[in-house]
């Protein structure tokens, strides 16, 4: 049982108080939380429900997205849980109750006073004994896409060696079924899975068993499961700085290429680094791509998709502090990338079955890989 809820900010600042009991507790407790790892796995699982759901809602998660949207946040959580205990807790559902935020509805409450997102009428799946799908559902044209998206967190110390490589993935589901539909999604290699979580609809006895994901889905858009697969022991890219540091100046060259080629373009590459507050850049000129120093002294690099015929490579100058000889503090670079059409942990489908089925569904299998925490020490 749920007694509170309290949302705070980067810096531990209470955004968000919500006292769900009668029994009030005091916000001098935030100070304890902020300083411990929370043990309890029920209340965890739903917080990070819950931070799943406002993030749906606002298109992010963030202290200026709550700021903007108390009204809805509050009315969110006021459905979400019942004088303490979990109660409707499914995107989908929660939409047909509370309506997203957006321009017109803000300008609405502006002009008729009226702050509630709250619709009058109870949502279709109220009547339905599967909690988070509608009864009676209808579609022109039964589909059903699976996506895996996963991001790549990587940590490269200053002599090129992987010291931390691992992939943080969501298996998404966009379902557009007619009546009630039951789904078996299997795996070619479900061993490699390190953690898991899932959506409330997946049945955990057939996971258990055999590694099946057994469910009826909610109609349209949803996270089906998350994963992490850890110790992999190779990155698609490599990213090689070297600095050469003299009498008040500093030459930088930083040379990109392919070190596992994932057989599928890799594109959307960005590198990324901060200068140190005594040092400023000048000449920063690529072969390949643009850079761009901003305000608050990042270097950021855009090649785009990487080229066949040459490794992209940036060179220029770092101008040090009068008085400074050599500089003593590198940056560390942040790489980002996007590879369509793989899974880099290497997790593959096998299949998706679908029971009963009221008429042949469509379906279709896709892959995206980006780097997440991609981080090279020079």
């Amino acid at each position: 049982m749920l007694q509170c809820i309290f949302v705070l900010s980067d810096s531990g600042e209470v955004l968000l108080e919500k006292q769900l009991t009668g029994h009030r507790v005091d916000r001098a407790i935030c100070d304890w939380f902020w300083n411990q790892i929370l043990t309890q796995g029920d209340s965890l699982k739903f917080l990070c429900r819950v931070a799943d759901v406002l993030s749906n809602y606002l298109d992010g998660l963030n202290e200026d997205l709550i700021k903007d949207n108390f009204v809805i946040v509050y009315e969110l959580l006021d459905e979400m849980i019942d004088n303490g205990f979990p109660l409707t807790t499914e995107p989908n559902i929660l939409r047909e109750m509370i309506a997203p935020p957006n321009i017109v509805s803000k300008v609405l409450s502006v002009v008729t006073g009226n702050t509630s997102n709250v619709s009058n009428t109870l949502p279709g799946a109220t009547a339905s004994y599967v909690p988070w799908r509608k009864t009676d559902l209808k579609h022109a044209t039964n589909e059903v896409y699976v996506d895996l998206v996963e991001e790549m967190d990587a940590t490269i110390n200053r002599d090129g060696n992987l010291v931390k490589c691992e992939i943080y993935g969501e298996v998404q589901v966009n379902s557009n079924l007619s009546g009630l539909p039951d789904l078996t999604l299997s795996f070619a290699n479900p061993s490699i899975f390190n953690d898991v979580r899932f959506h409330p609809c997946v049945r955990l006895r057939p996971w258990e068993l055999n590694q099946n994901l057994s469910f009826v889905p909610p109609d349209g858009q949803f996270k089906l499961m998350s994963y992490r697969v850890k110790k992999l022991k190779s990155t698609p890219i490599y990213v090689k700085p070297q600095f050469t540091s003299d009498s008040g100046t500093c030459r930088i060259s930083v040379l990109v290429g392919i070190r596992n080629d994932p057989g599928k373009p890799i594109d959307n590459i960005t590198v990324e680094f901060r200068l140190p507050p005594c040092v400023t850049a000048s000449d920063l000129s690529p072969n390949y791509g643009s850079v761009n120093v901003l305000a608050d002294k990042t270097c950021s690099w855009t090649i785009g998709r990487m080229p066949k015929d040459k490794a992209p490579s940036m060179s220029g100058t770092l101008v040090l502090e009068t008085g400074m000889e050599r500089l003593h503090v590198f940056p560390t670079f942040q790489v980002a990338f996007r590879i369509m059409g793989v899974a880099l942990s290497g997790l593959k489908i096998d299949k998706l079955d679908l029971k009963n089925p009221l008429s042949r569904p469509h379906k279709g299998f896709r892959a995206l890989t980006r780097g997440g925490e991609f981080q090279v020490r020079s």
